[in-house]
């Protein structure tokens, strides 16, 4: 299990290396087109870091506010707030704030900037199907993801990924535009040598998107595995969170109050059909593995 733990936690930040990398790379190809050189790579960074600190201090409102969730009353739901206080102790971090949201669908998420500003919500739905053992497995899942400050990691990711579509969509209008002036002058040599980094440029402007995106979602699946394996460790008991995941799976419920933006945030794909399996290119493009990989990995604990 901790073999597992540190594995997942090296890939994440080797793919958050690799989009920065990718990020980087456009805007110093961005800069070479428009003749700004190393300025691309430092205007590409600033947004990066504007952006992340923007949504990183409100984004967990908004999605709270977008998912209808509402604050869950001790009195009304002792054993929800007796469970997450009971977890946040073993986890050594502040009990985070509670909601409920008013959907039938089971599904539950966590959201927050860090442990000390953290929030889980669950559905009605959920409440309804899981006992207390598997409502602890749920929540030693979401409370795994505070104590490693997922949230931190998938807004990294997905501020990112912002950054290359936003780089990438400057360099397509640059085309356009006329903006980009490499190779107009130096003659024939210099003119050859910038038709290749407008090839190059274009080449990039166009599959970077793609590949920042498959990355920011191979994030996603890292963190839902070691949000598994954590919050095994944190219950210990593993049997417990692969009998909720089993029922959330198997719930044909839709839920309405989710979107691509914050698909990634719940402990199972929303939009997953019950039963349904996995091609490799339907792999490539989700927010989560499949249940049944995360359940037989669970079971081997």
């Amino acid at each position: 299990m901790y073999d597992q733990i540190a594995k997942n936690k090296r890939r994440s930040l080797l793919l958050i290396l690799l989009v920065l990398a990718l990020a980087a790379g456009l805007g110093y190809v961005f800069g070479l087109l428009i003749d700004f050189g190393i300025g691309g790579v430092i205007v590409a960074v600033v947004i990066a870091v504007v952006m992340s600190i923007a949504s990183y201090r409100g984004g967990d409102k908004l999605v709270l506010r977008v998912s209808r969730a509402r604050s869950a009353p001790r009195d009304q739901y002792p054993q929800l707030h007796n469970v997450v206080e009971g977890l946040s102790i073993a986890a050594g971090i502040p009990k985070p704030d509670v909601y409920v949201i008013p959907e039938q669908a089971p599904n539950a998420f966590a959201t927050g900037r860090n442990p000390e500003h953290a929030s889980v919500a669950v559905t009605e739905g959920l409440l309804e199907i899981l006992n207390r053992v598997e409502l602890e497995g749920v929540m030693a899942h979401e409370l795994s993801h505070v104590k490693n400050r997922d949230i931190l990691v998938g807004t990294l990711a997905a501020t990112l990924v912002g950054v290359v579509v936003l780089l990438a969509e400057f360099m397509r209008r640059s085309f356009f535009w006329g903006g980009a002036r490499v190779g107009r002058r130096g003659g024939r040599a210099g003119a050859g040598a910038g038709g290749i980094l407008l090839l190059v440029g274009l080449v990039l402007s166009i599959l970077a998107p793609l590949g920042a995106q498959l990355i920011r979602l191979a994030v996603s699946r890292r963190r839902e595995y070691l949000a598994d394996a954590d919050g095994a460790l944190l219950s210990r008991y593993p049997p417990g969170l692969a009998s909720a995941l089993r029922k959330i799976a198997a719930n044909s419920q839709p839920l309405r109050v989710t979107n691509n933006a914050t698909a990634h945030l719940w402990i199972e794909k929303p939009s997953a059909t019950p039963g349904a399996g996995f091609t490799r290119w339907e792999r490539l493009f989700s927010t989560h593995p499949p249940v049944a990989e995360r359940i037989a990995l669970l079971e081997e604990m």
